[in-house]
């Protein structure tokens, strides 16, 4: 068995940015598409994002929210009407203004100047405002209420700076959307959406999460509260990965979504909104991957298990690889993490070891390879890729069991390897968040000389607002950081603020982010 060691050219240690774009590239997960700020997800990757589809989708449904789809176009008078709301998209957004092109006269074309539309539209660059004309027109009565709603779809925010499944122009996402009779229970649906998304994250992608309000500065535009979840990324960076807005009757009164209440009155509906985008698949990268590729955690992974039969083009192949479905078949029936185990018999030609490392790049969970030998003895070489070198000879941790054997522990290996990955970042996110401090300048030097990765910080703040919390994120910014969030299970605040040196109202986490 071949032990060449196929990792990556860059290491996590030695230079972040750019191991995380070679593990995109040699997971094959996406690719850059010609376009500028957009890419193209290939299978493995789109594959990793079925599966968090599939399986947040199911959350979703289970709550009653129903699917539907909303047009990719929206009038810019829908946007004017909530005053905050377009002024926290207007540098984002993409615009149509014509519906014809026509030559140019010089071999190329051009927008026909009697084809301007007599109103611009947004490409879509989040919904409420085109939902909210819906709503207006589905709710009538306290009858109607809770109107639950969710779709799956592309959005375009016309980014500058791109970098893929963190930051692109267009990205896929879903977007929930909920009117409500009172403030309780759209707080309530604002608050089942976050601990679904906490949930989704750590259970199915094993990306530990803090849930918490974001302050009013990071609040979404036109949103009374904004909650969000927020990961460490192996960089020490924050990632938001999730966000839940009570929007209050901001959305309601701008789209009319009224109803007539039980005393027969005429009320605005309290709404709600609430996101995960492809950003998702980002975070796993830089959560769980290696120096040799990616580890896909098996909740999410399209393939579980890999199967490579040693083929040589010699006439034994037939049988080793009849002894492979069979493998693959008798897997195939077993369960992990709640559904039927995904294996994929790999068939195409090739070396096995290089295939083997393919797969390792790609993060399959479990790879096999089978050989004439391994046959004859009725057994499989088993390796794992969230353990894939013995420590004391620096080889891959290949194990030799019989197939019967693997077949009936598979389905608990692939949850073990779950739970694994999953403890593993939660080990290092909890090592890296610095407690206690109590000065500014403290923070500031805690950034400035705690090395190359110096993870969040937790401090106390009095909560300020207008322009003293206008002075806090000036300071914030002047050293590149922001406030995550104010973590939901954080202790209570029992000094000064660290900004003003008023009595503190909380505790918030502090931290460069994407």
């Amino acid at each position: 068995m071949s032990q060449i060691r196929h990792a990556l050219s860059v290491k996590r240690q030695d230079d972040f940015a750019k191991w995380y774009q070679e593990v995109i590239a040699a997971a094959d997960l996406a690719e850059e598409s010609g376009v500028r700020g957009c890419m193209v997800i290939k299978p493995w990757g789109y594959g990793i994002w079925e599966r968090i589809q599939r399986l947040m989708d199911d959350r979703i449904k289970a709550a009653g929210v129903q699917n539907c789809y909303f047009p990719l176009f929206i009038p810019l008078a829908n946007f004017t009407r909530e005053a905050e709301h377009v002024e926290g998209f207007a540098k984002e957004m993409a615009v149509v203004t014509h519906h014809r092109l026509i030559s140019d006269g010089k071999g190329g074309l051009m927008p026909d100047p009697a084809a301007k539309l007599e109103e611009p539209l947004v490409v879509r660059p989040t919904s409420e405002t085109i939902i909210g004309d819906a709503m207006a027109r589905w709710v009538q009565s306290w009858r109607d209420l809770p109107l639950l709603t969710n779709q799956w779809a592309n959005v375009v925010r016309w980014e500058m700076r791109t970098r893929m499944f963190l930051r692109t122009s267009e990205f896929l996402w879903q977007e929930g959307h909920t009117a409500h009779e009172n403030r309780e229970q759209a707080l309530e649906e604002t608050h089942r959406a976050l601990e679904m998304y906490r949930a989704c994250a750590e259970e199915d992608l094993a990306l530990p999460v803090i849930a918490g309000e974001k302050p009013e500065n990071e609040r979404f535009p036109g949103a009374v509260e904004t909650w969000s979840i927020e990961a460490m990324m192996q960089d020490g960076k924050a990632l938001q990965a999730g966000t839940s807005h009570y929007l209050g009757t901001n959305f309601a009164h701008a789209a009319g979504i009224q109803y007539q209440d039980r005393e027969g009155s005429q009320q605005y509906c309290h709404t709600t909104s609430w996101g995960v985008s492809t950003r998702l698949i980002g975070g796993v990268i830089m959560t769980h991957g290696d120096d040799d590729g990616l580890r896909v955690p098996p909740a999410i992974a399209p393939q579980q298990i890999i199967i490579i039969p040693m083929l040589r083009e010699a006439p034994e192949d037939a049988e080793l690889l009849a002894y492979c479905e069979e493998l693959r078949a008798m897997l195939a029936t077993q369960t992990a993490l709640g559904e039927r185990l995904r294996v994929l018999l790999d068939k195409i030609p090739g070396k096995a070891a290089a295939k083997r490392w393919d797969w390792v790049r790609k993060g399959a969970p479990v790879i096999l390879e089978v050989g004439p030998r391994d046959m004859a003895e009725g057994k499989v070489a088993m390796l794992r890729r969230d353990a894939l070198w013995n420590a004391e000879n620096g080889k891959p941790a290949m194990q030799f069991v019989t197939r019967e054997d693997f077949a009936a522990q598979a389905g608990a290996l692939l949850e073990e390897i779950q739970r694994s990955l999953f403890e593993e970042a939660r080990v290092r996110r909890d090592a890296n968040i610095t407690r206690g401090v109590t000065q500014w300048q403290a923070v500031v030097d805690h950034f400035e000389k705690s090395g190359k990765y110096p993870g969040w910080v937790e401090v106390e703040w009095a909560k300020p607002t207008g322009a003293a919390l206008e002075a806090v994120v000036e300071k914030l910014k002047a050293v590149k950081l922001t406030i995550r969030n104010v973590p939901r299970e954080g202790e209570p605040a029992t000094g000064t603020c660290i900004f003003t040196g008023e009595p503190a109202a909380e505790r918030i986490l502090i931290a460069r982010a994407y």
